[in-house]
C-alpha cells in the first residue's frame, strides 16, 4: 500500500467528507468543481483522505454517481487516498462494486477505500428505484460483503476484472451498532457518522471494540469519527456560516429535502422553525459532533472530542454555503495540525 505525507492533530490524522454539496442557484458542475478545489487544498494541508458519499434524490447533494466523482477528484491529486464513504451496498450488485473499485485501484494504485453501507442513502421511493430485487433490503448486507471479499480474492465462479486480487481496504461504516459489530467480527476498519448520530457514537464504538477480532486486515481495531465543523475567523461568522447546516438538516427532516441555502442570521432560524422542529434539527447538529467556531474554539472542541471518543481518525464534514469560506474552514483545521 503506497503511504503518503499527511499532518496530525493531537497525534491523530484528519480527514474530509465531502457530499460535494450542490448550491441553490448553481450547477452539479459548480459542485465539481468547488470539491476539485478542496481536494487539493486537502492534500497540500496534510489531511489522509478524502471521502466522498453516495445519496440519492437529494437536491442538495451531487455524489450520487460516487465511483465517477472518486475517480475525478483521483484524476486532480497525487497522494491523497480518495474513497467512498460511503457505498450503499444493497444498491448495487456485488460484482458491480468490485469491477468499479478494482478499477479505480488498477489507475490510481494504493490510494483507493471503499466504505461500504448498509442503508440505501435515500428516502422510499427513491429506495424503491433503485432495488435491484423487492428482497434486497439492508438484511441482506452481511452476505452481500462476502460476495464482495469473494470476488476480491478471486474465489468466485465468476471474476471481477479488474478487482481479482486487488487489495482495497474495505472499511464499514454506520450510525448504529449493527455495522460496529460486523466490522468487529470481520477484522475491518470502522468509521461511524457522528455528524449526523451523535448520541449513538459512544455505544457504537464500545460495541466495535469490545467485539473485536484480530485478522489479516487488521491486528488491532481502528476507529475514525466523522463530525461537522464549521470553522472561521470569528465565532459569531462561524454561527451564521452554519445555518446552512442547519437549514439543511431541517429540510431533511420535514422530509423536503433542497439545495444547499445561503446562510441567514442565526435570529432568523428561530422565526422559521417551530419548537419541535428545533428540538429535531438540534438533535443532529449536536454540540458533542458538531464544533462551531473560531480557531481556538476548535481547537479546544475538536481535542474535547478526540479524547471522549478516544478515536484512532477524525474525518470532517464541513457543510458550508460559499466555497471560499468552505475551504477557509478546512485550512483553520490545517493550522492546528502537528507541523
Amino acid at each position: 500500500m503506497t503511504t503518503h505525507p499527511y499532518k496530525t492533530f493531537e497525534g491523530i490524522p484528519l480527514s474530509v467528507l465531502d457530499l460535494s454539496p450542490l448550491r441553490e442557484g448553481y450547477t452539479a458542475s459548480d459542485s465539481f468543481q468547488n470539491s476539485a478545489n478542496l481536494i487539493q487544498a486537502a492534500e497540500r494541508w496534510g489531511y489522509k483522505r478524502y471521502w466522498l458519499a453516495e445519496h440519492h434524490n437529494m437536491p442538495g447533494i451531487a455524489s450520487s454517481a460516487t465511483s465517477v466523482v472518486i475517480g475525478h477528484l483521483a484524476d486532480k491529486t497525487e497522494h491523497i487516498r480518495v474513497g467512498a464513504g460511503g457505498i450503499m451496498l444493497p444498491n448495487h450488485a456485488a460484482l458491480v462494486i468490485a469491477e468499479q473499485f478494482g478499477t479505480l485501484e488498477a489507475m490510481y494504485p494504493g490510494r483507493i477505500d471503499l466504505g461500504l453501507g448498509r442503508a440505501p442513502g435515500t428516502d422510499q421511493p427513491a429506495s424503491y428505484a433503485l432495488r435491484r430485487t423487492l428482497n434486497m433490503g439492508p438484511e441482506a448486507f452481511p452476505q452481500q460483503v462476502e460476495e464482495l471479499e469473494d470476488y476480491f480474492k478471486g474465489i468466485s465462479r465468476v471474476k471481477a476484472v479488474p478487482g481479482e486480487g486487488m487489495d482495497i481496504p474495505l472499511w464499514f461504516l454506520g450510525s448504529s451498532g449493527f455495522s460496529a459489530k460486523l466490522a468487529a467480527m470481520k477484522g475491518r476498519p470502522f468509521a461511524f457518522a457522528a455528524h449526523f448520530a451523535p448520541r449513538y457514537t459512544i455505544p457504537a464504538l464500545n460495541v466495535y471494540r469490545d467485539n473485536f477480532e484480530p485478522s489479516e486486515h487488521l491486528d488491532e481495531p481502528y476507529a475514525s469519527v466523522c463530525i461537522n465543523v464549521i470553522a472561521a475567523d470569528t465565532d459569531a461568522e462561524a454561527h451564521k456560516l452554519a445555518t446552512s447546516l442547519q437549514l439543511q438538516f431541517w429540510g431533511l427532516r420535514r422530509g423536503t429535502p433542497f439545495p444547499l441555502r445561503k446562510p441567514v442570521d442565526p435570529s432568523e432560524l428561530e422565526e422559521m422553525w417551530t419548537p419541535q422542529e428545533r428540538e429535531i434539527v438540534g438533535a443532529s447538529v449536536d454540540p458533542f459532533s458538531t464544533i462551531i467556531g473560531s480557531k481556538g474554539t476548535v481547537q479546544a472542541e475538536l481535542k474535547r472530542f478526540k479524547d471522549e471518543t478516544d478515536a484512532d481518525e477524525i474525518m470532517i464534514n464541513s457543510v458550508i454555503y460559499d466555497p471560499e469560506a468552505r475551504l477557509r474552514s478546512y485550512e483553520i483545521v490545517h493550522e492546528l495540525m502537528d507541523s
